[in-house]
């Protein structure tokens, strides 16, 4: 995957940003470690997807970018997509998102000249809806985290970090369908096998449990109908069958869990503060670092023994944030 990773780097540099890395005194001194934020809610589209949408669209032949492609998102990757799609003259681009998605996100999808389609906000109907239409277009299907160019995409911020904080500790990624930690782990794990990453979710979606298990578990009561959470990005459950092994392989066994109290709490101090607009998928890792998960895990197991402050980063992985919500979070 590392070989991937760096040639998708090659292709993004002169397209993607290579986004900034902030950092507080004030967040550390409550963390109780070192924390570099890396600021994927300033890339394209105001999202990490656009890395990965890119990467994939790169791969396709002058023929099938004529028939054009077709995804399914809750947003973000819709956004990619359809900015890529742009980016690369025009290839038409189709995006099926859950009528419940913030209208910011498919307004968004639209500007950017993709045609958009509603479902039902649930994977099945996302999956079946957005196959069907390639099968009767011809269109390629592009999807949000289950492609190894998708994968690779992601992986890029891996890089980035490490290229930036050569001794960094730990890197700690919100997880929904695996693609963007399951790049980022295989990517850092190759160049710092010592470098733990962490997922990061919203309480009930039960990611340490298929990990300590060996195996992907869809909890019925989540695995379709999406977890009831106001991190709308990474509601998606279980994580997907290609970033699965890499999953497994590299991502450390402790996931970090905050709920949606914890979320808008951290989105607030993100803005009055950081001076960064968040989505609430993004504020889970701060949030993790707030209430003392990120310290206690990275000072324990392979992290421990040292005396050095730990460097922990964390991707804040996208600022699409309803307009509503936000307003309700700032009051």
């Amino acid at each position: 995957m590392l070989g991937r990773v760096q040639h998708a780097a090659k292709l993004l540099k002169d397209v993607s940003h290579r986004t900034p890395i902030f950092t507080s005194r004030t967040v550390d001194a409550i963390a109780g470690c070192q924390i570099f934020f890396k600021c994927e809610n300033l890339q394209r589209t105001g999202s990490f997807k656009f890395r990965g949408a890119f990467n994939a669209l790169s791969q396709l032949t002058d023929g099938e970018r004529e028939k054009g492609v077709v995804t399914h998102s809750s947003g973000n990757h819709g956004q990619a997509v359809a900015a890529a799609a742009q980016a690369m003259g025009g290839v038409p681009a189709v995006v099926v998102v859950p009528k419940d998605t913030p209208q910011v996100k498919v307004d968004a999808i639209a500007g950017y000249g993709a045609e958009v389609v509603l479902c039902e906000p649930s994977q099945k109907s996302r999956t079946e809806t957005s196959e069907d239409i390639a099968e009767r277009s011809g269109k390629i299907l592009i999807p949000p985290y289950n492609h190894p160019d998708v994968m690779a995409g992601q992986g890029t911020i891996g890089l980035e970090l490490l290229q930036e904080i050569p001794d960094l500790d730990g890197i700690v990624v919100p997880t929904s369908g695996g693609g963007m930690i399951a790049g980022i782990a295989a990517a850092a794990r190759s160049i710092r096998p010592e470098c733990r990453v962490f997922a990061t979710e919203p309480t009930g979606k039960r990611l340490q449990e298929s990990i300590a298990m060996g195996q992907r578990v869809a909890f019925p009561d989540i695995a379709d109908a999406m977890l009831d959470t106001i991190a709308d990005a990474i509601r998606t459950q279980p994580i997907g069958d290609v970033p699965w092994p890499l999953v497994l392989e590299h991502v450390d066994e402790t996931v970090f869990t905050v709920d949606d109290d914890q979320i808008r709490e951290a989105m607030h101090f993100a803005a009055t503060r950081l001076k960064l607009v968040i989505e609430p998928a993004a504020a889970t890792g701060l949030a993790a670092a707030f209430d003392g998960q990120i310290a206690a895990a990275i000072s324990s197991g392979n992290g421990g023994g040292s005396s050095r402050t730990k460097k922990v980063a964390v991707v804040l992985c996208g600022g699409n944030v309803d307009p509503a919500v936000l307003a309700s979070v700032l009051q």
